[in-house]
């Protein structure tokens, strides 16, 4: 008698196990722990102590799962009408509701972690935060497309800078860079699923372009991105500044003349350029304020 009850307790278990993971491919696994590891790295290398980095590391955790799954909820009955595959809701994995559920969920949890780093510092993250909303329900299919990324991106460093003692003010340059890694981000996410996008009247920035059009502006603010991270900062870049800087904008180009035939080069080459601007935000790190 005790086999049927052990059956059912594993196949209550399997559904949950089934609906967890259908949640975490859901949120956009990539990006959300990327641009979180991003962030607490900042945050070591700014001078914020092990307790004040994992509530920075907390707050945008929570705050990217709620946009990554806003977002699959959100486009859950155009990827469903178009038999959008890789979509855990697509593939029943898990329920438009649930996703709904979880993306409320983890901005309920994000609003309090984003305020315990200080009024000012949670402030700015939940700007971030609200803009990358804006852009999963109605800005993702408009002109204006680009907006919202180079706000939420630029909000980080400026989240981070807040969150120090003091409550320093963040430097311009920091922000500035945010903002145009965000511009580039955008043309980088949206390059690999644009033809399915146009398919369906995505109409947002780089749809308008095309893809031609995206693949020649894609190294564009990720290289100046580079120039401000090198040149801005007070104190000489040395000699690992220039050689960074001659690095991107050598894979800028290259990815610009490369990118007309081959059509992954472009991305290749902005993805390069894009961990060269990382490499040099996190040592530049200690400057930000």
């Amino acid at each position: 008698m005790s086999t049927p009850e052990r059956s059912t307790d594993g196949g209550a278990a399997a559904v949950w196990a089934g609906r967890a993971g259908g949640l975490a491919g859901a949120c956009h696994p990539g990006p959300v722990m990327a641009v979180t590891a991003l962030t607490a790295a900042l945050a070591v290398t700014a001078g914020q102590g092990a307790t004040r980095s994992v509530l920075t590391a907390a707050a945008v955790l929570t705050g990217q799962l709620s946009v990554g799954w806003c977002n699959d909820a959100f486009d859950a009955r155009r990827d469903i009408a178009t038999a959008r595959r890789g979509k855990p809701v697509v593939d029943g994995a898990v329920s438009v509701t649930e996703v709904w559920v979880a993306a409320y969920a983890a901005l309920a949890l994000c609003v309090p972690l984003s305020f315990a780093c200080g009024l000012w510092a949670g402030a700015v993250h939940l700007v971030g935060v609200a803009a990358a909303w804006a852009y999963d329900l109605r800005l993702k299919a408009t002109a204006w497309s680009w907006v919202p990324y180079a706000v939420g991106f630029a909000s980080l460093p400026a989240f981070v800078a807040l969150g120090l003692p003091g409550r320093p003010w963040p430097s311009w340059w920091v922000v500035t860079a945010g903002a145009l890694l965000g511009v580039g981000a955008h043309l980088g996410d949206v390059l690999p699923d644009i033809h399915e996008d146009l398919a369906t009247g995505v109409r947002g920035f780089p749809h308008r372009l095309g893809p031609d059009g995206v693949r020649l502006l894609l190294p564009v603010p990720l290289a100046a991105a580079s120039a401000v991270l090198a040149l801005a900062p007070a104190g000489s870049a040395g000699t690992w500044g220039v050689a960074a800087l001659g690095v991107a904008g050598l894979s800028a180009v290259a990815g610009t003349v490369m990118g007309r035939r081959r059509e992954r080069a472009a991305f290749a080459a902005a993805v390069a350029v894009a961990v060269v601007d990382v490499a040099l935000l996190l040592v530049r790190g200690t400057g930000i304020a």
